[in-house]
């Protein structure tokens, strides 16, 4: 296919020559996608193992992907160069992959995708493997969205106690199965397991969704995150960070970083207006705010004529407006000096909970909501500005939920590749035989 780019003229045949039969294939797509993936790409490169680098070409640019691979000295193997709207991505994934994985398949190679999370490339690139007889390897598996039970608290302006509101996100007992957002990302999680042969789940409750669908046990591994790997590295690297010398206000401390960009907040006015006004209320109060600036946050300014009211507070000192990071080290630098965090992120949730900052995330429901069961994120439903606010506000610098505990794991790359690697060792192929159900 002339719209696949290789790093190599001969790259088939360079694979064709390697000893081992199976092709370890590492997707990545997207700006989590390269955090969460390379970890996991890096130690099988470490035990000898035939990888490959695959990139869709989704995230294309210096901010969102080029970046970001060369921090982590990471270069594609192959680009699927995939551009579009939704559907043709998707189509567009499955096929040029397909023909990859059919390629490889021709020359004897028995193909891993390791795809992550509730992504497009996830739900696309388990598709182009199955269609050829091979199950992936879903990193960060059984991710489902609960949503809290609001008839059973309510959400009174005038009297919202957010301690109690913490509280009753505590309980397991106070959420509710079910729900479509964000989306496609619920459709996408979905639409991966079904083609995985390897969960590889960050917590057990994410293991507890998928055995309530009907997936087997025995290829199911509570893990951790691989972002855990990522954030302590980036972490140790952060003195090397360059990013308070352009924002010197940020190394104080004391800010809240928002960022908006699913699309369910953007294309909504009623929600984005309601964080908006949770914000600008916050600036004009004096508060550090910084604000990263994403395409669908950008567009949701334009589409409801708030992108002249912007630019007029960014020239407060106390707002810093700020498109997209490149670097990874200057993220997590600077998120580890943040009072709190507000977001609509799914990833960001996770790598609050490792650094320990108060997270507030700006949905009605959360696919992390362990991180809220947890006490260390309270979910703000994009309702009512000055509910968000006031849960802002309860969060910044909370002690109690600094100090709530970790639960994404430690070495989660190598607990990962062991998993892979105790499935082949028996011998048997990556999806499930169920034949050795028999008993003769």
């Amino acid at each position: 296919m002339q719209e696949i780019t290789y790093r190599s003229d001969g790259f088939y045949d360079e694979i064709a020559a390697q000893e081992g039969k199976h092709v370890h294939l590492i997707m990545i797509a997207t700006k989590p996608d390269i955090i969460k993936q390379i970890p996991l790409y890096k130690e099988l490169k470490k035990r000898g193992h035939l990888v490959i680098l695959a990139h869709t070409g989704q995230h294309y640019d210096e901010n969102l992907s080029g970046g970001m691979l060369k921090e982590f000295g990471v270069e594609p193997d192959f680009n699927l160069n995939v551009r579009g709207s939704l559907h043709e991505v998707v189509s567009q994934i499955i096929g040029r992959l397909g023909y990859v994985i059919g390629e490889l398949k021709e020359r004897g190679k028995i193909v891993i995708p390791y795809v992550h999370g509730d992504t497009t490339t996830a739900m696309a690139a388990g598709n182009a493997g199955y269609c050829h007889g091979f199950a992936a390897a879903h990193v960060e598996a059984g991710i489902r969205t609960l949503t809290p039970r609001y008839s059973d608290f309510g959400l009174r302006t005038s009297d919202f106690d957010v301690a109690s509101w913490r509280k009753f996100l505590m309980d397991k007992a106070n959420w509710d199965r079910g729900s479509q957002e964000p989306y496609p990302e619920q459709f996408n999680t979905r639409c991966a397991e079904a083609g995985t042969g390897i969960h590889l789940a960050p917590v057990e409750l994410d293991k507890e969704f998928m055995l309530s669908e009907g997936f087997a046990e025995d290829r199911m591994f509570v893990v951790g995150n691989s972002v855990v790997d990522a954030t302590l590295e980036a972490l140790e690297n952060s003195k090397n960070a360059t990013i308070f010398e352009k924002f010197p206000i940020l190394e104080k401390g004391d800010f809240v970083r928002f960022c908006i960009h699913r699309r369910e907040n953007c294309i909504s006015e009623k929600r984005f207006m309601a964080i908006y006004e949770a914000m600008k209320s916050l600036i004009l109060d004096g508060r550090n705010v910084l604000l990263i600036s994403l395409f669908q946050t950008v567009a949701a300014f334009e589409r409801f004529g708030l992108k002249e009211e912007v630019e007029e507070l960014a020239k407060r000192e106390n707002f810093v407006y700020s498109p997209v990071w490149s670097q990874y080290t200057d993220v997590i630098a600077a998120m580890n000096k943040a009072a709190v965090c507000a977001t609509d992120s799914g990833s960001m949730q996770e790598e609050m909970n490792v650094l320990g900052v108060p997270c507030v995330t700006l949905r009605f429901g959360s696919d992390r909501s362990e991180s809220a069961m947890n006490g260390g994120n309270l979910i703000a439903p994009p309702s009512d500005g000055a509910v968000i606010k006031k849960i802002v506000e309860y969060a910044w610098d909370n002690e109690e939920m600094r100090k709530a505990p970790k639960i994404y794991g430690e070495n989660v790359s190598a607990k990962c590749i062991d998993a892979v690697e105790s499935v082949l060792e028996k011998g048997e192929g990556v999806f499930r035989d169920d034949s050795a159900r028999l008993k003769m």
